[in-house]
């Protein structure tokens, strides 16, 4: 299966780049569709988890945020294939125009301290990171280790190519020590910190209920004295929205639980405005998964 998952990936990436995209937006729509008719495991967790942003929603009223998200998630992906061979500079134009906020990064660097950004999975977060890298120069970020390794290592080569620098999240040391040169040197950190992945997390209040996210965007700010600034992403008809919160005071590492909380509570302002735009389809309450931390195998 793993090997097939990447064969996937590898035609996503050819074969786009010469299909039509209204073409393609209607296949990667109709896709979405049958994935929300066939109510898989990752529509029916999905529905778990927009039910808690929206408790307030009907059955009906969740059946078609359901499908609006899969279609989300499915753009999500038709972007990520055509990326590649998109024309950077005139994506970068239009992302002008849909940044908000972008005061607080401007003082941010200004201050030579270094920048933490939190971002959440939703929208399409690579936009913001080649906005970023095109606007503000390279930026570091820790990323999932997938299998098979040649699916990983495309993975790599695909958010290289658009300015990112990779460091793996496992299987080569713990990151920790490069983030914190990096911000030490006045540079820019951007990590997705709305799941956590390590089991070494804190509970939040999160839509009213615990869900675990991880310390480590407020705990690097600790350490270094650099801002934290929280991202929200989201899709429009015609594009996409991005907003920068202002700054999520953290003095020190005392601060760090409550930053962690501020984290996700800007999280929250951003996933109950665009909710059909978050593509958490794993669990993420505490009361639904258990905590199963990852062991390092480098």
């Amino acid at each position: 299966m793993s090997r097939l998952a990447d064969l996937g990936y590898v035609a996503g990436w050819r074969l786009l780049r010469f299909a039509p995209e209204t073409l393609a937006t209607r296949a990667f729509q109709a896709g979405a569709d049958l994935a929300a008719h066939q109510d898989g495991p990752g529509a029916r967790q999905l529905r778990r988890n927009l039910a808690r942003v929206m408790p307030a929603a009907t059955p009906t009223e969740l059946d078609a945020l359901v499908r609006d998200g899969l279609r989300s998630y499915a753009r999500y992906w038709q972007e990520t294939f055509m990326l590649p061979w998109a024309d950077h500079a005139a994506l970068v134009s239009r992302l002008d125009s849909a940044m908000e906020g972008t005061e607080h990064l401007t003082d941010a660097l200004a201050a030579s301290r270094g920048v933490v950004l939190a971002l959440s999975h939703s929208g399409n977060w690579d936009m913001a990171g080649l906005w970023l890298a095109r606007r503000h120069g390279a930026f570091s970020t820790v990323v999932e280790r997938l299998a098979p390794e040649a699916l990983y290592q495309r993975f790599l080569d695909y958010r290289r190519a658009l300015g990112f620098e990779c460091v793996p999240l496992t299987g080569a040391g713990n990151p920790t020590p490069h983030l914190l040169r990096r911000l030490r040197a006045g540079g820019v950190v951007c990590l997705l910190a709305d799941r956590d992945l390590t089991g070494a997390g804190m509970a939040v209040n999160f839509f009213g209920a615990a869900a675990r996210m991880p310390l480590g965007p407020a705990r690097l700010a600790a350490v270094t004295g650099a801002r934290l600034l929280v991202v929200g992403c989201w899709f429009t008809p015609g594009g996409w929205g991005i907003r920068l919160h202002p700054p999520v005071p953290v003095p020190n590492r005392s601060a760090v639980p409550q930053a962690t909380q501020m984290v996700a509570d800007c999280f929250a302002t951003d996933v109950a405005a665009h909710p059909q735009d978050w593509h958490m389809l794993q669990p993420l309450w505490t009361e639904d998964v258990p905590i199963t931390p990852l062991r390092d195998a480098g």
